[in-house]
């Protein structure tokens, strides 16, 4: 090879590497901005309902701010209500992505809860290992419990929504069950475990305030879901049955065996949101922990367009909703109910946009047809 045809080569892979880099960079940019624009659609549409509620969406919105930003210890917060909603959201992402609705994410983190609980309170070991266990263990529980609808989804046609939701139901009154006044589980206080012990901990990592190392954990499980989905033939699989499950059983791959893969993956998220809430928020399982994550982590997921980086992004801002609720209900005099009402209106903007874009997606086609049957006859085809 001459010395200009290397020259050639490299300067043909500079223009490459440019336009790739030029069309990221144009994706990630158009993204940022449908994801503003989204939220900042939902607020604007909430602004009416909070002055028919009494109050001024001005100091509505800035009572918000001041519960969930201004602040070491409201900001913490903020990323304390992150945590769940991210393990969810990429818990949700993962099973849309392989064409499934798991709706059960809040029955799997009560299991990844009630799981994480036993082993940190009844299981000795070194800090590290004992932390890793009661992760793992809730990890386990949250898949078990949704082997049953990925069973049933996979073998006998069950639509993955109807099971998943009776799984909700199923794993509430478990937990009930178990920490009632004479349960297996009962506590010291009401409704509640004994307290992990020490070494189950996940440790705080911003003193005084509540923030623990599982935002961290949440972090890294958001760049390995990532990877998996995007840069493994794991998640190739995944996508390409989700997408077309046609193509995909012509290309050798079984269906079946994805589903059941993508609800176990889903459901070890889902317990992992549970475990994290045990060991580093409560340090105790109490009945009803959650205030409804697992059903926040829907919108979170759609609102980060099934994007692990989004899904990031959607659940800071479904974080800092939550940390700025109280805030709301004192300054603002409404009640937090109005953090669930804008939750909505972020998920009804997100199907809104879907449906226009599958709209305009539409005529355009129909342009395009039509352009081209007049052209034909204009020649004389």
């Amino acid at each position: 090879m001459t010395a200009e045809m290397q020259r050639t080569l490299d300067s043909a892979g500079s223009a490459v590497a440019r336009a790739a880099a030029a069309d990221l960079a144009q994706g990630v940019g158009r993204a940022a901005l449908i994801f503003v624009a989204t939220v900042l659609a939902a607020l604007v549409l909430a602004a009416p309902l909070i002055i028919a509620a009494g109050s001024d969406p001005i100091t509505a919105y800035g009572s918000l701010y001041d519960g969930s930003l201004a602040g070491r210890r409201p900001f913490a917060e903020t990323l304390v209500s992150m945590t769940p909603l991210l393990f969810g959201g990429l818990a949700v992402a993962i099973a849309f992505h392989s064409g499934l609705f798991n709706i059960g994410v809040e029955g799997q983190l009560v299991a990844g809860g009630i799981a994480a609980g036993v082993v940190g309170i009844h299981m000795s070991a070194w800090a590290p290992v004992h932390v890793l266990l009661s992760l793992l263990a809730g990890a386990a529980a949250g898949a078990l419990w949704a082997l049953v609808p990925a069973a049933l989804k996979a073998w006998r046609g069950v639509h993955e929504v109807i099971t998943t939701i009776m799984m909700n139901f199923v794993a509430f009154s478990v937990s009930q069950f178990l920490v009632k006044p004479g349960g297996a589980l009962e506590g010291e206080i009401p409704t509640g475990t004994e307290p992990v012990q020490s070494t189950a901990e996940l440790p705080r990592i911003w003193d005084p305030t509540r923030l623990h190392l599982g935002i961290v954990v949440a972090l890294v499980v958001a760049v390995a879901c990532w990877y998996f989905i995007y840069r493994t033939p794991g998640g190739y699989r995944f996508r390409l049955v989700g997408a077309n499950p046609v193509a995909a059983r012509f290309n050798g791959i079984s269906s079946n065996r994805v589903i059941v893969e993508a609800m176990l993956l889903s459901g070890a998220l889902g317990g992992l949101t549970g475990a994290v809430e045990v060991l580093g928020t409560h340090r105790r399982f109490l009945d009803s922990f959650s205030p409804g994550y697992g059903f926040d982590s829907i919108a979170v997921a759609l609102l980060g367009a099934l994007h692990p980086v989004g899904v990031a992004a959607a659940s800071f801002v479904f974080g800092l909703l939550r940390a700025g609720s109280t805030q709301l209900q004192l300054e603002a005099d409404i009640t937090r109910d109005m953090i669930t009402v804008i939750s909505g209106l972020v998920v009804a903007c997100v199907a809104a946009r879907l449906l226009l874009s599958r709209r305009a997606a539409r005529l355009v086609r129909g342009r395009d047809a039509g352009l081209e049957v007049g052209t034909r006859l204009g020649q004389g085809d």
